[in-house]
């Protein structure tokens, strides 16, 4: 693959559709409702299940995967240092922004998002196929290349004065009005934006243009100097605000233990 990336971050269905086909291309389909990928898929996608984002397991298991199930994940995908993938998913971006994040961990950097997903790509005319694409398995190996990508509630919880928390849950389980935790509520400072208000209803979920992601977040109090760390429940909804900020260039990390782990404690500062 040449130092020049074959789309840009955020790529929109004609970009894909003109480079439909190019070996070093691999397109990865991570759905919320399996079924989506069976009504009809972009050409050459592979399905991915969504929970095998997650560890799955221990106290965390909407954390990050291991090393050795990032290894056998990405292989299985086939996967390798060359190969630019593209994720996109049916709910807007939430999966498929926490399968870039998860790439960005490991250091594999080339990869696009494909705006306003299946959504964008069907309402725009393209082809769909509806057989499974069977990926050709590599011999990954994963490492955590940036771990502080991922940071962990003892880190935050040392850091609540020096970064700004970005909690894309919804308004109501930010004020404690909704939620299954033991503890309800926000972390302490934390900036409230739904991702659902990243998403253009009116253009097929696609993300917003990012001057109107720059004047909520700005209107929001988000400083796009700062360090910023975002999370929601699982690390899932907050895949988009994490890719998002990276779209327009913030320093932005996730906590992936979210508020599934920092509200089942009894330890964690918690306000409404």
């Amino acid at each position: 693959m040449s130092s020049t990336p074959l789309l840009p971050l955020i790529a929109e269905p004609d970009q894909l559709n003109a480079v439909l086909g190019n070996p070093d291309l691999l397109i990865i389909d991570v759905p919320l409702k399996a079924e989506s990928y069976q009504e009809g898929h972009v050409p050459g996608a592979v399905f991915l299940e969504s929970k095998r984002l997650l560890k799955g397991s221990g106290d965390i298991p909407n954390d990050a995967p291991t090393v050795e199930q990032l290894s056998q994940l990405f292989s299985s995908l086939g996967l390798t240092p060359h190969t630019h993938v593209v994720a996109y998913d049916d709910e807007g971006g939430g999966w498929a922004g926490r399968l870039l994040w998860t790439l960005e961990l490991i250091g594999h950097r080339h990869y696009s998002y494909l705006n306003g997903g299946i959504h964008a790509w069907r309402a725009e005319g393209y082809t769909t196929e509806t057989d499974d694409t069977l990926p050709t398995p590599s011999d990954y190996r994963a490492e955590i290349i940036h771990p502080e990508l991922a940071v962990s509630r003892e880190t935050l919880a040392g850091q609540l004065d020096q970064v700004q928390v970005w909690d894309a849950r919804s308004a109501a389980e930010f004020s404690g009005e909704k939620g299954d935790n033991k503890h309800l509520g926000h972390i302490p400072g934390a900036i409230n934006i739904d991702w659902q208000e990243l998403k253009d209803p009116e253009h097929h979920l696609r993300l917003k243009q990012n001057d109107e992601l720059i004047a909520l977040t700005e209107a929001r109090g988000i400083n796009p100097e700062a360090e910023i760390i975002t999370h929601c429940q699982t690390h899932h909804r907050s895949g988009l605000s994490w890719l998002a900020g990276r779209a327009l260039g913030f320093n932005i990390r996730a906590y992936p233990g979210s508020w599934k782990e920092w509200g089942n404690r009894d330890d964690t500062p918690i306000e409404k």
